[in-house]
């Protein structure tokens, strides 16, 4: 972590001033119980993307297991892991470009550019007759995936109100775990019931459906407030802030107040680019590669930004070094190596736990905060991971089984199944934390170093998925599952340290307000104080 020093406390008026600065009256607040019907249009046009990225993160088990001879020959551990790890590998190569993308174009065009990649992805893969032609289209879906998952997120958090912004951020968490199951009970019913040899192809080929309907409808979805005032065009963003909120007259003062604080950041970044470009005049930099340079240097350079870099990469980093993905990319090859009758149904009960407890954290998420959410969820998905290992362990040892029967009834029905009742916990408490909290990274970077921020932190997330999903297979065979499992809850318990210590909670906070929050230091004892006296937060759009 760049710093480690923990942030002096606030004095007690420090404090109120803070909160005044930023307070809306009581009678918003009562007005913005629930999103309205436009901003539950956008969220769920939008959350086609989560629901693709779960699909082709799912799917990929059952092909796994179904694909055979279908490519030249029996696909080898090496094998199986470059089709799965290439994916994750394109998308941390496309996460940092998405960014820029995302600022020169739009978030919504980026979006629709990453539906073209799905749906070329998804061809390529239902034709493939070799293993790298295989490889290409899973590196393909893999450009698509990476500006998917960056985009989204960010144009969520940039249309929706802080009270709601982390519930509908994860509701596009929920679409990925809908994805995911929908992508096992696909790939169980073209495994139980479809042809042998072209099963898989429908499989992999059925995801170019969603990202054709979602670029149909994000066709006539508009662009975030934000990035319209970046783009001098402000009164299509007080349009699409009035939809947001609301016409009524009791309203305007909120939406009057969201665009100034938008144009107010807008303004302070123009301001800043006019003096860069100053500078370029003088040591004759171009002025692409000196914005890409000062745009760094304000990243890191300045301290609110830099802990909110930190902060964002640490969870990210930790959602795939848990291990998570490799249950999502490799459950079926696990179920069948625990010679379950049914491996894609085992993992389909997988996916559904995933899903049912990512809609409970829907309902707690800003309730309880990201912060505790985290630190509740996360030692139950060490417990987890500790019991799937002493389950393994307990298979391994069953040669030494002194009857033959016994052996039998233990290898069928007890260890396995107690392996599939550890694994259902430790998913059950990712879903509720660390499955959806890291996505929230938006809401920890001030306008100007959003995309850049977020970009870096994303690709922190695929670089680390890109090492799970290639290590995975070699770690099981290495250093036998157990201790694989073993390797996974401790770094599990080396992130819940740092979470301790370094992410304050953001619940109900402005944007601008997390960024006062982060300005001289992490922030933990203010934000507990804040969250103690939650009425008083601040529940402005950032």
């Amino acid at each position: 972590m760049a710093e480690s020093v923990e942030a002096p406390l606030m004095p007690r008026e420090a404090d109120d001033e803070y909160l005044d600065s930023h307070n809306v009256s009581q009678q918003l607040e009562k007005n913005l119980q629930k999103p309205s019907i436009f901003l539950w249009l956008l969220t769920f046009s939008a959350g086609v993307s989560g629901l693709l990225f779960g699909y082709d993160t799912g799917v990929i088990s059952a092909t796994l297991v179904s694909i055979k001879n279908s490519l030249g020959h029996p696909l080898s551990a090496y094998d199986k892991s470059i089709i799965t790890s290439i994916t994750a590998l394109f998308a941390l190569l496309v996460s940092p470009v998405s960014g820029m993308i995302a600022d020169k174009l739009g978030r919504k065009r980026v979006i629709l550019l990453a539906d073209i990649a799905f749906v070329a992805g998804a061809l390529i893969q239902a034709i493939s007759g070799s293993v790298w032609l295989m490889v290409l289209g899973r590196a393909t879906i893999g450009l698509a995936v990476g500006a998917g998952s960056f985009v989204v997120p960010l144009y969520i958090a940039e249309l929706a109100p802080a009270p709601f912004r982390g519930r509908l951020v994860t509701l596009n968490i929920l679409f990925v775990t809908i994805g995911q199951v929908v992508a096992y009970v696909i790939g169980w019913i073209f495994v139980q019931f479809g042809d042998e040899h072209t099963g898989w192809r429908w499989i992999v080929g059925l995801g170019a459906v969603p990202a054709i309907v979602q670029a149909l409808v994000m066709t006539f979805m508009p662009e975030t407030p934000r990035w319209l005032v970046m783009s001098g065009r402000r009164d299509e963003a007080r349009v699409i802030l009035n939809k947001v909120y609301g016409t009524g007259s009791y309203l305007r003062p909120m939406v009057d107040g969201v665009l100034k604080g938008i144009e107010k950041e807008v303004q302070e970044e123009e301001e800043a680019k006019r003096g860069r470009i100053r500078g370029q005049k003088k040591n004759g930099a171009p002025t692409w590669l000196s914005d890409a340079q000062d745009t760094w240097e304000e990243l890191l350079g300045i301290g609110g930004n830099r802990r909110a870099l930190n902060i964002a990469c640490l969870l990210q980093g930790l959602q795939q070094l848990c291990g998570f993905n490799s249950l999502m990319y490799f459950s079926a090859t696990i179920f069948q190596t625990l010679e379950f009758q049914n491996p894609t149904l085992a993992s389909l009960s997988v996916a559904l736990t995933n899903f049912v407890m990512t809609c409970v954290a829907l309902l707690l998420i800003d309730r309880v905060g990201r912060r505790r959410i985290l630190l509740y969820s996360i030692p139950v998905m060490a417990a987890g991971l500790v019991c799937c290992s002493i389950g393994f362990h307990f298979i391994r040892s069953l040669p030494d089984v002194s009857s033959p029967a016994d052996k039998t009834v233990s290898k069928e029905r007890l260890a396995p199944s107690f392996v599939l009742a550890s694994i259902m916990l430790y998913v059950a408490a990712y879903a509720l934390g660390l499955g959806n909290v890291p996505w929230m990274q938006s809401e920890l970077f001030p306008l100007n170093v959003r995309s850049l921020g977020s970009g870096i932190s994303t690709s922190t997330n695929w670089g680390a998925n890109f090492v799970v999903g290639l290590t995975f297979l070699p770690m099981m065979e290495l250093f036998t599952p157990s201790w694989t499992f073993v390797i996974y809850a401790v770094l599990c318990m080396g992130g819940w340290v740092c979470i301790r210590k370094i992410y304050p909670e953001t619940k109900g906070l402005s944007l601008e307000g997390i960024g006062n929050l982060l300005a001289d230091g992490w922030g933990v004892p203010r934000s507990e104080r804040l969250d103690m006296n939650s009425p008083n937060r601040s529940y402005s759009s950032g």
